[in-house]
C-alpha cells in the first residue's frame, strides 16, 4: 500500500479500561488518523480509526508503542509547551546572527523577502509533516518518512538516514566550532583552538547523555534566553556604534541597498540565501519531537509559536545591524563589534552553542541507538549494555562533529554547505 495511497475509515466504540492497560484498548492516548485521542474515561466516545491499514505498519506501531511506553523508560512525555522549548532551542541560534550578513548580498528587501518567502514555506511543509506522523502512528524519525513516503524503499531510507546523520553532525561541528571561538574570543590566553574545540566537545558529550528529550528542556529554557540576550546585546552594540564596524578594511563609507549591490555574484547570492534556508529549516527534527509528544495533536500549537518569533527576530535583526554596518558586514555578526562589546555579546552566547549541539545531538543519537535497540529491553529499560550502547552512539556523533570542525572551519561556508546539501531537500521534498 502507498503511503499517501486512499483511505477509509469507520466508526468503532471504546470500552473505558484503565490508562496503561496491557490489552492496548486504551491508553493515556490513543492513535487515530486524526492523531492521539486523550482518555477522558467516556464508555461511547466515538473516533476514527483506519481500516485499510497494511498490517505491517499497524504490527510496527504497536511495537512502537510498547517501547515507547511498555518499560521503566516512558519516552512519551512532552507537553506542546516543552515542545515548544525545543523548538526554541533549535531556532534560537547563532545562526540568527548570520542573517545581517545575508541581507548585505541580498539587500534590505531582498534580505526580507527571502526571510519571509522561504518561512512561510517552511511552515506550510511543516504542518503537512505533522499531519503524516499523526497518521503514520510507527514514525519515530525523519528516516521512517523517506521510507513510507518513496513507497517503503529500504535505499530511501538508507538515504534520508545518511542525510540526517550529516546535517545533525554538520551542525554540531558548527557548535564545536564557534564554542571553540567564543572560547578564544573570552580567554586573555593563547590556548590552542583545537584544545577549545575537545572541552566543548567533551562538556557536549556529558550534557547529551540524558535519553528523554523532556529531559533536555530546562537546557532548552536557558539556551533560548541566553541566545536572545545575545542577539538583543549585538543590535544595541551595533547601534551604539553607528555607521563605524570595526573591520579593517574599511575603505568606502557604509551603504545599504534594497537589493543586491554591485558586486554580488550568483555564488555569494545563493551563498546569502541558503544562509536563510538553514536558519528556517527544522523538519528535520519534528519526527523525533512528535514522537515524544504525549498528545502530537497539539504540535502546531508550539510551531505557530515558534514561527511568528522566527519572524520577528530574524527579520529584525538582518535590518538593524545590516542598517549599520551595510558591505562590511559580517557572519556572524558579531565580527564587526569592537573587542568589549564582542566580549560581552559572546559570552551569553556559549550557553546556547552547546546546548544546541547536545540537541541535535540527541536526536541523531536516538535515531543510531532504536535501529540498533528498538525492539528490545535495552531500549527502555535501565541495562547495562542499553546504557554502553547510549554512550557509544553519543560519543561517536559528537566525535564525528569535531572531526567536521576541524575539516571546515568557517561559519558561513558551513552554513551554506549544509543548506545545499541537506536542508533543501527537507524542507522541500520530505
Amino acid at each position: 500500500m502507498s503511503a499517501l495511497g486512499h483511505q477509509t475509515t469507520e466508526k468503532v466504540a471504546h470500552s473505558p479500561t484503565k490508562a496503561g492497560s496491557n490489552d492496548g484498548s486504551s491508553d493515556d492516548l490513543e492513535r487515530s488518523p486524526k492523531g492521539f485521542k486523550k482518555d477522558g474515561g467516556a464508555t461511547d466516545e466515538i473516533v476514527e480509526v483506519r481500516s485499510d491499514a497494511d498490517s505491517d505498519d499497524l504490527a510496527a506501531a504497536e511495537r512502537i508503542k510498547h517501547a515507547q511506553e511498555g518499560g521503566t523508560i516512558k519516552y512519551r512525555t512532552l507537553s506542546w509547551q516543552k515542545t515548544a522549548v525545543l523548538l526554541f532551542t533549535e531556532y534560537v541560534c547563532l545562526a540568527i546572527l548570520s542573517f545581517p550578513w545575508a541581507f548585505s548580498y541580498l539587500g534590505m528587501a531582498g534580505g526580507l523577502l527571502a526571510t519571509f518567502g522561504v518561512g512561510l514555506s517552511a511552515l506550510y511543509t511543516s504542518l503537512i509533516l505533522w499531519r503524516y506522523c499523526l497518521r503514520h502512528p510507527q514514525i519515530t524519525n525523519i528516516c521512517d518518512i523517506g521510507y513510507q513516503i518513496f513507497g517503503k524503499n529500504k535505499i530511501a531510507y538508507e538515504l534520508t538516514a545518511l542525510a540526517l546523520i550529516l546535517n545533525n553532525v554538520f551542525i554540531m561541528g558548527l557548535h564545536t566550532l564557534t564554542g571553540s571561538e567564543i572560547l578564544n574570543t573570552l580567554s586573555n590566553h593563547g590556548t590552542c583552538s583545537l584544545v577549545f574545540s575537545l572541552v566543548i566537545m567533551i562538556v557536549s558529550i556529558l550534557l547529551t547523555l540524558p535519553r528523554k528529550l523532556e529531559q533536555l528542556t530546562i537546557l532548552g529554557v536557558i539556551s533560548a534566553i541566553s541566545m536572545f540576550i545575545s542577539i538583543m546585546l549585538v543590535m544595541i552594540f551595533t547601534g551604539i556604534q553607528g555607521t563605524h564596524p570595526n573591520v579593517a578594511d574599511v575603505t568606502e563609507p557604509v551603504y545599504v541597498s534594497a537589493f543586491a549591490p554591485k558586486g554580488t555574484t550568483f555564488v555569494t547570492g545563493v551563498g546569502a540565501f541558503l544562509n536563510i534556508v538553514f536558519t528556517w529549516v527544522g523538519q528535520i527534527m519534528y519526527p523525533s519531537f512528535i514522537a515524544e509528544m504525549r498528545d502530537p495533536r497539539e504540535f502546531p500549537k508550539a510551531l505557530y509559536a515558534i514561527t511568528v518569533a522566527e519572524f520577528i527576530l530574524f527579520s529584525v535583526c538582518g535590518i538593524v545591524v545590516y542598517r549599520y554596518n551595510g558591505q562590511y558586514t559580517t557572519a556572524p555578526a558579531v565580527g564587526t563589534l569592537d573587542p568589549v562589546f564582542k566580549k560581552i555579546a559572546f559570552a551569553f552566547v556559549l550557553p546556547t552553542t552547546i546546548i544546541i549541539g547536545v540537541l541535535y545531538a540527541s536526536v541523531v543519537a536516538k535515531y543510531l541507538f532504536g535501529r540498533i535497540f528498538i525492539g528490545s529491553r535495552h531500549y527502555n529499560e535501565h541495562t547495562v549494555i542499553g546504557w554502553a550502547g547510549w554512550i557509544g552512539c553519543v560519543t561517536f556523533t559528537w566525535v564525528l562533529g569535531w572531526v567536521v570542525r576541524e575539516a571546515i572551519p568557517f561559519f558561513s561556508s558551513l552554513l551554506s554547505l549544509m543548506g545545499a546539501l541537506v536542508d533543501c531537500y527537507f524542507v522541500v521534498i520530505v
